[in-house]
């Protein structure tokens, strides 16, 4: 077979986005869109292999149900409630089922035009190395939900024309948010200059997984040797730094392989794998099956 190129799906537009989900509705504003999630009907398994898209996203959502919710390399299981937070052009991949409902906002750079501070650095829960995920209970969720409710009564009763109040308030949520983000800086600075470095490898690693696999490849953007990359690493961790790289990538093949209906060459070709052979190869070793068993398995 072929070797097929892969490339990552790239989402310019929002209403590319949407249509992809798929969603019914559209934005007529392509820098602004807010989206209220609600709870379906049916179970169905939502799953998006990795893509990128140009935009930023945010969202508070409450738990209905038993799920496992994961974002990226981050794993959430049974969550009463969640913030999540992701900056544009990150490698990004998503799973739920239904039980999900809540408050969604997807929004450019150019929604906040008239906004002059450097908006990374006022608001760096939107990091743009990694996603941002706080899991908290329902009582912070029932405290939280009434301002993302102000933002959406205002875009909601406005024209495309007339969305500069609810821009206004989102600026204003986004500001009284920055509590999680002091919480954030809070635990770095108690952290050692080793731990800082795992936290770093690893954001590293959530957006470069598919095509850099070496720890060189690694240190080269840490600015450290590929030695000292490994053994900080397993100092801290207790784990080598070539086994984080080989956790993520199987992750994501295992999403692949249970929520797609693509080929297992496919799917090789998607993650970056010379050929489906070296990806069997890999796929055994790291979980005990080969791809088709572990399909059937989970099937």
């Amino acid at each position: 077979m072929e070797k097929i190129k892969a490339t990552l799906p790239y989402y310019i537009e929002i209403n590319d986005f949407l249509a992809s989900i798929p969603w019914p509705d559209r934005t007529t504003d392509p820098d602004f869109y807010c989206l209220r999630l609600k709870r379906l009907d049916q179970d169905v398994q939502v799953y998006r292999p990795p893509f990128k898209r140009s935009f930023y996203f945010f969202a508070l959502l409450v738990n209905s149900g038993k799920i496992e919710v994961n974002y990226g390399d981050q794993t959430v299981h049974d969550p009463d409630s969640y913030l999540v937070f992701h900056s544009p052009n990150l490698v990004y991949s998503f799973a739920h089922n239904n039980s999900l409902e809540g408050y969604i906002i997807y929004f450019t750079q150019e929604c906040f035009s008239f906004f002059k501070p450097d908006f990374h650095q006022q608001f760096p829960l939107f990091d743009p190395l990694h996603t941002n995920l706080f899991k908290f209970d329902h009582a912070t969720f029932d405290r939280l939900a009434p301002q993302f409710e102000d933002v959406f009564v205002a875009y909601e009763r406005s024209e495309r024309s007339q969305h500069m109040e609810a821009k206004v308030k989102l600026l204003g949520l986004l500001y009284q948010l920055e509590d999680f983000a002091v919480e954030k800086k809070k635990d770095i600075r108690m952290a050692t200059t080793q731990q800082i470095l795992l936290r770093k490898f690893m954001q590293l690693i959530d957006n470069h997984y598919i095509d850099k696999r070496t720890v060189q490849e690694y240190a080269d953007m840490l600015s450290v040797t590929a030695n000292y990359l490994s053994q900080s690493i397993k100092k801290v961790s207790g784990k080598n730094a070539l086994t984080f790289i080989a956790e993520r990538l199987v992750k994501e093949a295992k999403s692949l392989i249970q929520y797609t209906g693509f080929e297992i060459a496919e799917i090789a070709y998607q993650l970056n794998f010379s050929d489906p052979a070296n990806f069997g190869k890999f796929f055994k070793k790291q979980t005990g099956f080969s791809p088709s068993e572990f399909r059937k398995q989970r099937g």
